[in-house]
């Protein structure tokens, strides 16, 4: 079967899933459109630190049991530079429940979460839709027990989903990653200017990536021959205006990484709200160097500006990395101001512009696009080259009616590298998500 024919399949297929549910199910949560320049897969730092978990909005009240449920149906199609090409079709998704807070202490949680081959040839694998060789894979992801502390302070132990910008969920594929872990999350109010602290920490153990049923080292995920979990924590100051924050992560004897965000908003007037933020990371080896066996210390630093005007945003982003290595991301998805859908522009020495406009269509609810261009410079290392992407997203989540609940999205992501040979890489996907929660 052609290419285009099998968009053309997948177009109808979803169609008629999305007929065949709707009205069922409610919204399990509302996509960003074009209020956001966030990247699918990141987590900026002030999203991090949620002291409960953010799928289970408390719709009753502490004194009620919720669960949750997500459907989604995902289409990867991959041509890289080598001219190889990575193409699945996976169905799937995730049922959970969180008990209330028994004796106003102790909450317990599960998820089971599934990712089915629709279609795959072994010969494409690689889409991070199924297990390798193309496989569908079912596991109990999440199995936890959450103690409430004190007043908005938790203590959560298990199998979770965790958001920070580098131990996160990367929900860009069919399923997240979850992780084995010990953490205390935890919030106050502080200051006279009506701002707050939120911050958090713990010991993660092991990961769950989003293409596994297998819980693995934190360690070994990110490619040391040993097994070390990651001792994490940082905290953040935000009121409405401005934010602060920084997180570190540390692997003995195999990384360790320090992140820092401040984002500020300057209310011109109550239409007119430009915002601007800077991001800093630094990795480095720690104790016996067992990832790489040597030393190595990498930075990146960036900038990036929006400018909301009626349904429009206007962003703009520069990064620059340098140092004796490019930057990692084991556990998450890359928090990278020109980090997007094909490439994440952190090599050793590579510098980076963007350029994005997003819209929301207010003649159709819920239906938003964004465009978006990064220009890359030529990283330090021998044997490659400048980068150049270009991006076209289009969302449908409709906010009401029978449709509620319903996200279609469809992405398209072309990059260009610059060599002695140019190349191309080719990147389209269609996801649709429909879920609910009660």
């Amino acid at each position: 079967m052609k290419p285009s024919q099998f968009h053309v399949l997948c177009l109808l297929s979803f169609a008629m899933i999305s007929l065949d549910v709707m009205g069922v199910f409610g919204q399990l949560e509302s996509p960003e459109g074009a209020s956001s320049s966030g990247e699918q897969g990141q987590t900026s730092l002030d999203e991090s630190f949620s002291a409960k978990p953010e799928d289970f909005v408390q719709l009753s009240g502490d004194d009620a049991t919720h669960f949750q449920y997500r459907f989604r149906s995902f289409y990867f199609s991959r041509d890289d530079f080598d001219g190889s090409r990575k193409e699945a079709w996976a169905m799937g998704g995730w049922i959970g429940a969180q008990t209330s807070y028994l004796g106003d202490r102790i909450s317990f949680g599960v998820t089971g979460y599934t990712s089915q081959k629709v279609t795959g040839e072994p010969d494409e694998d690689g889409t991070g839709l199924l297990e390798t060789g193309q496989e569908g894979f079912t596991v109990l992801g999440e199995a936890y027990a959450d103690i409430r502390v004190a007043d908005e302070i938790y203590f959560n132990v298990g199998r979770k989903e965790y958001d920070t910008t580098y131990i996160n969920e990367n929900d860009s594929r069919m399923l997240p990653n979850t992780f084995e872990a010990a953490t205390v999350l935890g919030a106050q109010p502080f200051g006279s200017s009506g701002g707050t602290i939120r911050y958090g920490g713990g010991y993660f153990h092991r990961i769950k990536d989003r293409s596994s049923d297998d819980f693995i080292s934190m360690s070994v995920a990110a490619g040391a021959p040993v097994e070390r979990g990651v001792i994490a924590g940082g905290a953040i100051y935000e009121t409405d205006e401005f934010s602060l924050g920084a997180i570190n992560y540390l692997s003995p004897d195999v990384i360790n990484i320090f992140y820092t965000e401040m984002k500020v908003t300057a209310p011109i007037s109550d239409d007119l709200r430009p915002r601007v933020a800077f991001q800093y990371s630094n990795q480095r080896s720690a104790g016996d160097d067992l990832l790489t066996g040597s030393e190595f210390d990498a930075h990146q630093a960036g900038i990036k500006a929006e400018l909301p005007i009626g349904p429009a945003l206007f962003t703009t982003a520069w990064t620059n990395a340098w140092g004796d290595s490019g930057l990692r991301s084991p556990w998450s998805g890359y928090p990278g101001f020109t980090a997007v859908q094909a490439g994440d522009f952190n090599r050793q020495g590579e510098e980076a512009f963007l350029y994005r406009v997003a819209y929301d269509f207010e003649t159709i609810p819920g239906f938003s696009a964004y465009a978006l261009w990064v220009q890359g410079s030529d990283p330090d290392t021998a044997d490659s080259f400048a980068r150049d992407e270009g991006d076209l997203n289009l969302q449908w989540a409709p906010p009401e009616g029978f449709l509620d609940g319903l996200a279609f999205r469809v992405r398209y992501a072309q990059v260009d590298e610059k060599g002695p040979l140019d190349r191309e890489r080719d990147d389209f996907r269609l996801i649709l998500n429909y879920g609910r929660e009660w």
